[in-house]
């Protein structure tokens, strides 16, 4: 069996409790029926790898509570969920990364090989980028996937940087929530010596902005709410 953990972060999909800067301009609902289709895609796009024995998936939720969590996940045909927790989002992927190695070694006895961190944000997210960031990975140390946003949609660690776990970066340190994130990222990761491959940037979901090209003529999309 696959020895890389997809670590899949998102939010209950309920009006109120996601997208918030989105249900600003259109309402909470209609956000809420957004990051549900968003989150279908996504969960569509994870288990294809994981019926070709790609990857192994552990769904890390927000939004609610720890049977309600696994209750959900497991509607959605996962079996192993885990809660995000508090924190900003370095510590909260930290955690999910400390948690999947724990799992690998208490049921597998096994390290792992390689881990992809992704969230559920990405429309046009596709197996070919999953499949893309895992090749990348057996050549090099970390992978990342740029966001529109300044951010990355995709953050990947090889098996250099899980044993021994790098504690504090790309972790620590980090303006999250800002267009600096991908940035401070790399200029850490340049001065740890660390080699790092570049996906091809993706357009995430977070305001009303962010919903023009797919919703344009020109571009191919499908609908989102």
């Amino acid at each position: 069996m696959t020895q890389t953990q997809l670590i899949l972060m998102t939010r209950w999909p309920a009006a109120g409790r996601c997208k918030t800067r989105l249900a600003e301009t259109i309402g909470h609902s209609h956000a809420a029926a957004i990051q549900a289709n968003l989150t279908k895609h996504t969960f569509m796009v994870a288990k294809s790898l994981a019926e070709q024995n790609l990857v192994d998936i552990q769904l890390a939720v927000s939004g609610l509570g720890a049977k309600a969590a696994k209750r959900w996940g497991n509607q959605n045909g996962f079996a192993k969920i885990e809660l995000q927790g508090q924190g900003s989002l370095g510590l909260r992927m930290k955690k999910q990364i400390l948690l999947a190695k724990n799992h690998s070694y208490m049921h597998k006895k096994k390290p792992l090989c390689s881990v992809l961190v992704i969230g559920a944000d990405i429309p046009a997210l596709s197996v070919r980028d999953l499949t893309c960031a895992l090749i990348e990975l057996k050549s090099h140390e970390m992978v990342i996937g740029p966001a529109s946003d300044g951010g990355y949609w995709l953050l990947g660690l090889s098996n250099q940087l899980l044993y021994p776990f790098i504690e504090t970066w790309p972790f620590c340190g980090i303006p999250w929530g800002s267009d600096q994130v991908l940035e401070m990222t790399l200029h850490k990761a340049e001065k740890q010596g660390t080699s790092v491959s570049l996906l091809r940037p993706q357009f995430d979901i977070d305001t009303l902005d962010d919903l023009k090209p797919w919703h344009s003529d020109q571009t191919p999309h499908q609908s989102l709410a």
